[in-house]
């Protein structure tokens, strides 16, 4: 029951995700003769790629929730779900991670115009992004090679993937996972200290009634940076508060199939940032603004 109440919601996370992405790789592919103005761009680029590759990937997740064929199962466990979770946290590392530490040294030039730093460069960007795809593609493609090499014989189709999983890929999956939870904490207390510094310098820079640009910039970070947090707190902590337990306990009797409902309530709530990220780019990139603006005056004029 709980699998065919499921597939609506998906389907609509794919309609919606793809139109949204859609329309903003088709804003990029019209931008695509000039170059990147800075590393903000570079990441918010490889979000819209992580998001639209997200798109891509439910519909098999779709098949593993409305089939019961053992082939799709395993195709799910092996490829499908680790191309979700990667674009996931791709997802997080490029927006909520990379994408505030470009803000926040696009203010310090603003601060001190004399000072650079190494990771204003549009060359450290792509280095960065390069590294952080294969950081996570490698995990996943030898999880999928280490679950093919390695699986059980089953005459069945199971329920969830952990019937599916050897001892060897049971402790990697493990170890993913653990993996995982600590880049979520890691980058959770990287947004409470990022928005707590920014708050208490706007909230000095009102004390001392500046109204320099610098204090107009720290406001502005300080608003994108509460959509950034209300956003990674919806879609992202309820998943992980139920991913590690659900990694460690799935074969459990008594929890088990509680957190597998859990788990994929939270895994439903954690797929719709891909409907959520555009929009980011409302705050976080002008030239989007610019360009909706402009779409917005055609159509009003001319339809």
């Amino acid at each position: 029951m709980y699998r065919s109440d499921v597939l609506p919601s998906f389907l609509c996370h794919i309609q919606v995700g793809l139109l949204l992405n859609g329309f903003i790789l088709k804003f990029y592919i019209g931008q695509a003769q000039q170059q990147a103005s800075n590393s903000l761009m570079v990441y918010l680029k490889n979000l819209t790629a992580a998001d639209f590759l997200l798109c891509l990937s439910l519909p098999l997740r779709i098949a593993h929730c409305g089939s019961k064929s053992l082939i799709i199962r395993r195709l799910y466990c092996s490829f499908g779900a680790s191309t979700v979770y990667v674009n996931i946290y791709a997802s997080i590392i490029f927006i909520y991670l990379l994408s505030p530490l470009s803000s926040l040294f696009r203010y310090l030039k603003i601060v001190h115009p004399s000072g650079t730093h190494v990771l204003q460069s549009l060359r450290t960007a792509h280095i960065i992004s390069m590294v952080t795809w294969v950081c996570l593609l490698a995990p996943s493609i030898t999880y999928a090679i280490v679950f093919f090499i390695t699986q059980k014989p089953l005459t069945f189709t199971p329920s969830h993937c952990g019937a599916l999983f050897s001892a060897s890929i049971s402790l990697f999956f493990k170890i993913l996972q653990t993996i995982c939870t600590i880049i979520f904490l890691l980058v959770s207390i990287f947004l409470v200290f990022f928005y707590y510094s920014t708050s208490r310098r706007v909230l000095q820079a009102q004390q001392r009634q500046l109204a320099s640009s610098g204090s107009e910039k720290l406001v502005k970070s300080r608003r994108n940076m509460l959509v950034l947090v209300s956003i990674f707190c919806v879609c992202f902590v309820p998943f992980h508060l139920v991913r590690l337990p659900y990694a460690f306990l799935l074969n459990s009797c008594s929890v088990g199939p509680v957190l597998f409902y859990l788990k994929e309530a939270a895994t439903m709530l954690s797929v719709f940032n891909v409907c959520l990220d555009p929009l980011v780019y409302f705050f976080l990139c002008v030239c989007f603004c610019k360009k909706i603006f402009l779409y917005t005056l055609y159509f009003n004029t001319f339809c």
